[in-house]
């Protein structure tokens, strides 16, 4: 689903990604690994089209997706929930919402009933300011807004960052729920392993903004969190 090769960004004079090749099967859920700092994130800016790569390819389904605009990726089928959230904290959860649906031209009539069955809470709090919520609930709310796209990819940065464990937990059962149940491929950057091995099918691990490791999930050794995870 997305093919990315020989892939090198800068930042000013640094170098911060150095020839990456890495393949998303359809269907899987990847996780993108790596200590703080060592590239994670702008690779999946990279891909989003919010900052530039120096050289390389970006491929979805085929396309080149550094041909593609920024603003384009969200109606090619990509759902991004950045690191942080993103959500607009003066707004409603209502608005906060609706926002994900400007991003899609063609508008399911029940989009926003489907959030809502996903993530009851959200109902219950439509009218309340988006930054009055918990990290919990800003959580669900930003990855309520990507699943409006009904997209087929859905990008997710650091989801579990900040968050009470029992919605940790009920993070990864959405993961799980929306891949087994309607095919959803899913690309995850955590660094809390247990959720890794619980969610993830796939992994691929930065060092120093290389990919230095990766393979079935199954195949993550400790020897291999120790040398390149461990802090």
């Amino acid at each position: 689903m997305i093919a990315i090769k020989n892939l090198n960004q800068f930042y000013g004079g640094s170098h911060t990604l150095w020839d990456i090749d890495m393949t998303i099967r359809p269907g899987s859920r990847t996780c993108l690994m790596g200590r703080n700092g060592m590239g994670k994130t702008t690779l999946l800016k990279c891909v989003m089209g919010l900052i530039p790569a120096a050289s390389g390819e970006i491929g979805f389904e085929n396309r080149d997706l550094r041909k593609s605009a920024a603003e384009a990726r969200a109606g090619m089928g990509i759902g991004y929930v950045p690191q942080g959230r993103e959500i607009f904290s003066q707004l409603t959860v209502e608005e906060n919402l609706r926002m994900g649906l400007f991003a899609k031209r063609e508008r399911p009539a029940d989009a926003l009933e489907r959030v809502y069955t996903t993530f009851p809470v959200l109902k219950q709090m439509l009218r309340r300011r988006g930054g009055d919520l918990s990290g919990g609930q800003q959580q669900q709310l930003a990855i309520g807004r990507a699943l409006l796209l009904q997209p087929r990819m859905l990008i997710l940065d650091e989801p579990c960052e900040g968050i009470q464990p029992n919605i940790v937990h009920e993070i990864g059962d959405l993961i799980l729920r929306l891949n087994q149940e309607q095919g959803l491929t899913v690309l995850i950057v955590e660094q809390k392993l247990p959720f890794v091995r619980r969610v993830a099918s796939d992994f691929c691990i930065l060092d120093k903004g290389r990919n230095v490791a990766g393979g079935a999930i199954g195949e993550l050794t400790d020897e291999m969190v120790k040398h390149h995870l461990t802090v």
